[in-house]
């Protein structure tokens, strides 16, 4: 090889490195430039992006009301969702607060801190936090703003409705996802500054809130007040001969002994200035204030209420009366505990005094055209016995309010009463055997007697349900399109491929 040959064989081979070369830097370049334009995107979409909710049902979308609440947020609010994994509402309780954690952000407030602990898995946060949050069960949303804390149950989040069967079993069924009502009350009761002031009389063996008894015991109602941001305290009136300034409201529960003349004097004049009383009072009691009630347009029959029933000695409520307690508890469940009968007085009444404002009574709960007043508790199964016993609806709780003139705008507090006609069904052992929602009925009462009756009005939203309806020619022209003509084409299709390929 000569020295030209030489040269062209060197330039040849440095064109190729320079070719070579150039490519490495061009792919480089590419790569940077890639790299480069996918962080700033990442940037970009995390500074500035947009959130839409593409679902059909939109399940998870806030409302305006909600958006409203976080926007207007001024303190941080923590939340604990100590939820295990596995439960069937923990993804939609995620989702959810996801919602509201974007929210925050999105109007720069105070955050959201949520944080999520699986008591299967976190052994050691769980310890801690069922001490720091005193937390007995799983499946509960904690809310805490300030040293006020709202405990949200899984039972709480949805809603579910009661049916019975041909041979009389009870049936679950969920039928609403309650979540965001729930969720923003619970926010919108820990930023509040005040809580309200909640007595239990006592000296009439009433039932009492540090009694952890099953029969008697009221203990289980008042951790829960707590939880809700009620403060509750014990009244002796005996002692105090008044009825406290801070008093909210005022429960009489279970009493059994007589009430004195200057207790009812008391009593009236508390009610007569705008007080608030949450009055229970069980079968074949008299304790002397069946008069001030009837004054107040009530009147406490005698007798058991009876009707639908799952034990024999319990009324189950499934439909209610309309009023701001009861708004929220259709489709669920009270069941009550041989209740005295609680019915309004009729306006022809001569007992009911002839005012310009009159006590406006509504009906909360009774039992239906088929139930009765058993005036023979003591028979067991009840009974009807034509003549004797008297025949349904019979209401077992009642709602009384005055002060409120229609037309007139003025700035006093109106009396409010409540009254049912057992106090058993939220006692401790009460609690454990019912399988409704004693429980809400009760704090719904209390809510509205505090003024705190309706905290947002969001409803609630339906499940996620895909229903497919068919006649029988259509169901038979799809299993003939699933079952065969859709195997069949693959079929014919695989065919196809194979032959090809062989020839």
């Amino acid at each position: 090889m000569d020295d030209n040959d030489k040269a062209t064989a060197k330039r040849s081979i440095w064109r190729q490195r320079g070719k070579r070369f150039a490519t490495g830097l061009n792919v480089f370049a590419s790569i940077a430039m890639a790299a480069t334009i996918t962080v700033m995107v990442n940037y970009l979409s995390i500074t500035y992006y947009a959130h839409r909710d593409f679902s059909w049902r939109h399940h998870y979308e806030l409302s305006d009301k909600t958006k409203s609440l976080i926007a207007g947020l001024d303190n941080n609010v923590e939340v604990l969702v100590f939820f295990r994994n596995g439960h069937e509402l923990y993804s939609d309780v995620r989702n959810l607060l996801k919602e509201y954690e974007y929210e925050a952000a999105k109007a720069k407030r105070p955050k959201l801190e949520i944080s999520f602990v699986d008591p299967d898995r976190d052994l050691a946060r769980t310890r801690e936090m069922k001490q720091k949050y005193d937390l007995t069960d799983a499946n509960v949303v904690v809310f805490s703003s300030g040293g006020r804390r709202k405990y949200v149950d899984a039972q709480d989040v949805m809603e579910y409705e009661l049916k019975f069967d041909d041979k009389g079993r009870p049936i679950r069924k969920n039928v609403a996802f309650r979540g965001e009502q729930v969720f923003s009350s619970a926010i919108q009761s820990v930023v509040q500054n005040s809580s309200p002031v909640v007595y239990f009389l006592t000296g009439h063996a009433e039932r009492s809130i540090n009694d952890y008894g099953e029969q008697s015991g009221y203990s289980t109602v008042a951790r829960a007040m707590r939880r809700d941001n009620i403060e509750i305290k014990p009244l002796q009136l005996a002692e105090s001969r008044e009825i406290p300034a801070d008093c909210s409201a005022l429960v009489i529960a279970g009493a059994e002994k007589r009430f004195s003349g200057a207790e009812i004097d008391i009593l009236a004049g508390y009610l007569n200035k705008g007080g608030r009383l949450l009055l229970m009072l069980d079968p074949s009691v008299t304790i002397g204030i069946e008069r001030l009630m009837e004054d107040w347009g009530v009147k406490l029959g005698q007798g058991v209420v009876v009707g639908r029933t799952l034990t024999g000695g319990d009324l189950v409520v499934t439909e209610y009366g309309d009023h701001p307690i009861t708004k929220n508890l259709l489709r669920i469940t009270t069941e009550f505990f041989m209740p005295r009968p609680v019915e309004p007085i009729q306006a022809s009444d001569t007992s009911l005094p002839t005012q310009p404002d009159k006590p406006r009574v509504s009906v909360l709960a009774a039992n239906t055209k088929e139930g009765w007043v058993e005036n023979d508790p003591s028979q067991r199964p009840p009974r009807y016995d034509p003549g004797i016993d008297r025949r349904g609806p019979v209401p077992v709780a009642v709602a009384i309010e005055k002060g409120l003139l229609n037309g007139i705008d003025v700035q006093i507090k109106p009396t409010r009463i409540v009254v049912i006609g057992d106090s058993y069904f939220v006692s401790n052992g009460g609690l454990k055997k019912a399988i409704g929602g004693n429980m809400d009925f009760f704090m719904s009462s209390v809510n509205w007697l505090v003024s705190r009756e309706a905290l947002l009005a969001i409803g609630p939203k339906p499940p996620g349900e895909l229903r497919l309806d068919m006649n029988r020619r259509q169901t038979r022209t799809a299993y003939i399109i699933i079952i065969g003509a859709m195997p069949l084409a693959a079929a014919c299709i695989g065919l196809l491929v194979w032959q090809r390929r062989r020839q």
